[in-house]
């Protein structure tokens, strides 16, 4: 007897498979050449349009042209807090200071 039902091997539609309108949507799209993300940013760029609906348009658009900054927390070695080094300098005037006599901050 013929199985009836259920799940078949090679049975249905293959994964990742369009049908007749989305591939005639997106043939439509790439003969344009105007995506949404092109849409968004003309709208954005046009000095005719209000302040608001620019605003808007670069408000949509913004993840689409320009990554997420990602939160990292910094530390030191091992987890630990940062070692922070200070560095001092002498500064001394050139005519009246002696030039043997004059040592960096931190020989002094």
């Amino acid at each position: 007897m013929a199985q009836r039902g259920g799940k078949r091997p090679g049975a249905g539609r293959k994964k990742g498979s369009v049908n007749k309108t989305t591939k005639a949507e997106r043939a439509a799209i790439a003969a344009s050449g105007l995506t949404p993300r092109e849409y968004l940013l003309s709208v954005m760029r046009d000095e005719n349009n209000s302040q608001a609906v620019r605003v808007d348009a670069a408000y949509k658009v913004a993840p689409y042209c320009h990554s997420k900054l990602a939160s990292i927390e910094h530390t030191g070695k091992d987890g630990g807090p940062i070692e922070v080094a200070e560095v001092a300098w002498t500064i001394a005037d050139p005519e009246t200071a002696d030039p043997e006599g004059v040592q960096p901050a931190s020989e002094a």
